[in-house]
């Protein structure tokens, strides 16, 4: 396997509202944010920046850029049986972070051995993330709607940048699906992070010693030409799209 790691993409992430809460509690009532964002809400960013089921988004580290403030807000949220309930939700208010990450193939998807081109691919990413993203980007809960643009990690004064270490409990850390996996079953991955001056640093999903699993769970299998745009593809329609913009 070809080596991703280089094939990496920085960006930056804000919104007026951020709600990053553990989904395994998200059955209904009050919902209170954690204070800063989880690997899993990081990783749908990116793959809402540009994904395929060729390769697996892997978030390495961000950091925090305002002040961590809370704002609680009466909602009307839909419920199971039909209608809407009255709820009391705690948000993270004007967020702004930076992410690293980078894309690895996933060799649990042989089936799309032939989409794996990383150059092609980081291509799009880049262009795409210089257009603000492929689909709408949202911080934890499609009611925090976000912005993406290239930036570079580390840039400009952030609010810890001298603020030392500060630990968190467990928290939710992301998802083990099995197309990722291979062995058919969804678990809940848990972890404890600290921030040290603004940046959380990531261990990888199989770093993750804690796990919870939630149900079984099959896996869609991809039949190209049919169900699958190759790589191939998006890069000539990039290519075009550049060709265009010169003329």
């Amino acid at each position: 396997m070809n080596d991703t790691r280089t094939k990496g993409i920085t960006f930056k992430v804000w919104a007026r509202h951020a709600l990053f809460t553990d989904p395994l509690t998200r059955i209904g009532g009050e919902k209170c944010s954690y204070h800063v964002p989880t690997y899993e809400a990081l990783k749908g960013i990116a793959k809402s920046i540009y994904w395929k089921p060729t390769f697996v988004w892997i978030i390495d580290e961000v950091r925090v850029m305002k002040p961590i403030r809370t704002q609680t807000k009466g909602t009307k949220p839909r419920v199971f049986s039909g209608g809407n309930d009255l709820a009391i939700y705690t948000f993270l208010t004007d967020v702004e972070y930076q992410v690293r990450a980078h894309f690895e193939w996933n060799l649990h998807r042989p089936e799309l051995a032939d989409d794996r081109s990383s150059g092609k691919h980081f291509a799009v990413a880049q262009r795409v993330l210089e257009r603000g993203g492929r689909q709408d980007i949202f911080l934890g809960t499609r009611d925090c709607q976000g912005y993406v643009e290239p930036c570079e990690f580390g840039s400009g004064a952030g609010t810890y940048d001298n603020a030392g270490e500060l630990a968190y409990g467990l928290m939710f850390h992301g998802f083990d699906y099995p197309d990722e996996t291979g062995d058919g079953k969804l678990h809940a991955r848990l972890w404890r992070p600290t921030m040290v001056n603004g940046v959380i640093c990531f261990p990888r999903p199989e770093q993750c010693t804690v796990r919870k699993f939630v149900r079984e769970m099959s896996t869609k299998i991809f039949i190209k030409p049919d169900s699958l745009r190759g790589v191939e593809d998006e890069f000539a329609d990039l290519q075009l799209e550049v060709s265009n913009g010169l003329d």
